[in-house]
């Protein structure tokens, strides 16, 4: 497995693989599969340009199939830039269970705490996806909150939870 930067090179790749993921877990996402397929490829290319606000990873496997993707954003309001988030978090199926959500994550933060002044990284994930909050925990993650009714869609909701890590806990309220 090879963990690497995205960039718009990667972006037919990438496209697909997100749009995959909007099509097979639709709750696990604000965006929908109908929005991301009608944005034109330049918008991939765009949201895939490395910044010192953002980036996205992406796992390979050895035959260099795209098996999982993260994105991490830096807050921009100067009074929250202590603050990143992560999104779009999403390992296929057939690579589930192979720690590589677990390695995606990991790189991520490692990533990030290259970024001066950060001091958390915060997400948010469906209340009733266990296996995701799961993984959260077993990287450092912690529960602070629950959004109810945080998404709907079809006449249905689901709740978010409200997920953070501190990057130097000693420093953490």
């Amino acid at each position: 497995m090879n963990i690497r930067y995205l960039g718009p090179a990667d972006t037919n790749i990438y496209r697909q693989l997100r749009l995959r993921s909007l099509q097979e877990n639709p709750e696990a996402f604000l965006t929908t599969y109908d929005i991301q397929k009608a944005k034109p490829l330049e918008a991939f290319q765009q949201n895939l340009q490395r910044t010192a606000m953002n980036f996205t990873l992406g796992c390979f496997t050895k035959t260099q199939e795209l098996a999982g993707i993260v994105t991490f954003v830096r807050e921009s309001n100067p009074k929250i830039t202590h603050k990143g988030t992560i999104y779009a978090m999403y390992v296929c199926p057939e690579y589930r269970g192979q720690r590589i959500g677990n390695a995606l994550l990991t790189e991520l933060i490692e990533q990030a705490k290259q970024c001066p002044g950060l001091e958390q990284i915060n997400l948010t994930v469906v209340s009733t996806n266990h296996a995701a909050k799961k993984l959260y925990e077993s990287i450092g993650f912690t529960t602070y909150g629950t959004e109810r009714n945080a998404m709907k869609s079809l006449g249905q909701y689901w709740d978010d939870d409200l997920m953070v890590i501190h990057l130097h806990p000693t420093n953490s309220n």
